[in-house]
């Protein structure tokens, strides 16, 4: 029995690097161990009692109940059918997506022509809620680019040495306080709630945060290419856009992708304050309690976000420098999507 306890014992010098040492610095180590293991112990359970109390607070804050849950959902079961209108073909049972399609055609929520004649000049397209959204998102991201490159590299310690460049990261820092649906609020003198100042909220949102990303990219880039356009006398600009700018083109192009996509999602979620596009729309069907239109509009929605992100999906892809399987066309990308999906699932099964 000791000789086994006396082989432990080695073995356990061994493993702590003791070999060579006396009794007493592995009973030190041991205790050290123990100690820390205790440690950790304690700051994992007075974080979870941390984390339990503020979930607690928060549920008694917002008014959570699950009595009022299980109350309210026999409610919610009754007005599913008007969200999704059931119809029967050939005596079954489906879902009546032409109740939408009615909907999206009589509101124009995409487009409308009016007028005469296509080739002699005289119709008129009308862009519905679908482009106004898209394009207030488009608008906003083009025309807050500029301001964004502006700050993004001059909040760069690279370009400006501290804390003056400090000013313009505490610039970005205040604009990305105030969300977009402020921005809207506070702008309501130049132009009420409407698509304009919806676009006014969208570039001063993208300044901030497109600025923000540039700025990180551009504290991650390597001295050696600014050494060598230094070596050659070149200019504190030439520095910037040959040395530094040219090293993070492809990183910018993938984040204003990126942000184009972000803000779709805030132009619809300006909507929903009268500032136009899809989001009023849904708004309007809300109060009027049209769950069915509600729901057309949702579907419009998620088709509108899902395009944007799956066309911003390529284009960070294409500039990843990815192989050519997965070079797909957006076309392609779209309808292989759900075999991809259902593979990849049933991988995981396996």
């Amino acid at each position: 029995m000791s000789s086994e306890s006396s082989s432990r014992g080695d073995r356990l010098r061994e493993y702590l690097g003791l070999a060579d040492v006396g009794e007493t610095s592995v009973d030190r180590k041991l205790t050290d161990l123990k100690r820390r293991k205790t440690v950790r112990r304690f700051w994992t359970a007075l974080g979870i009692v941390a984390v339990a109390l503020l979930l607690n607070f928060s549920l008694r804050t917002v008014g959570f109940s699950l009595v009022e849950l299980i109350t309210q959902f026999p409610f919610f079961l009754d007005a599913l059918p008007e969200y999704f209108p059931p119809t029967t073909y050939y005596g079954l049972p489906f879902l009546d997506v032409m109740q939408y399609w009615s909907f999206i055609i009589e509101q124009n929520l995409l487009l409308s022509l009016e007028g005469g004649r296509w080739l002699a000049g005289d119709i008129n397209i009308v862009w519905g809620a679908t482009f106004v959204t898209l394009a207030i998102a488009f608008a906003g991201t083009v025309l807050g680019l500029p301001g964004a490159l502006l700050f993004g590299v001059m909040a760069s310690e690279r370009v400006v040495p501290y804390p003056f460049n400090f000013l313009f990261r505490a610039t970005m820092s205040l604009i990305r306080a105030i969300p977009a649906l402020v921005w809207v609020l506070i702008l309501i003198p130049l132009g009420g709630v409407s698509p304009f100042t919806a676009t006014l909220a969208i570039i001063i949102d993208t300044t901030g945060y497109l600025g923000r990303l540039f700025t990180d990219e551009l504290e991650e880039i390597a001295d050696g290419p600014i050494e060598g356009i230094r070596s050659t006398g070149a200019n504190k600009p030439q520095v910037v856009s040959f040395g530094m700018l040219s090293q993070v083109f492809r990183q910018f192009i993938a984040w204003i992708a990126f942000d184009l996509e972000h803000n779709v999602r805030v132009a619809i979620s300006l909507g929903l304050i009268g500032a136009g596009g899809l989001g009023l729309e849904l708004d309007i069907q809300r109060k009027t309690f049209n769950y069915t239109e509600m729901m057309a509009c949702i579907i419009l929605i998620v088709l509108l976000a899902g395009s944007v992100e799956l066309l911003s999906q390529r284009v960070r892809s294409y500039l990843r420098g990815e192989d050519e399987v997965e070079k797909t066309g957006v076309l392609e990308a779209f309808f292989t999507s759900p075999r991809k999906i259902i593979e990849s699932a049933a991988g995981r099964r396996r």
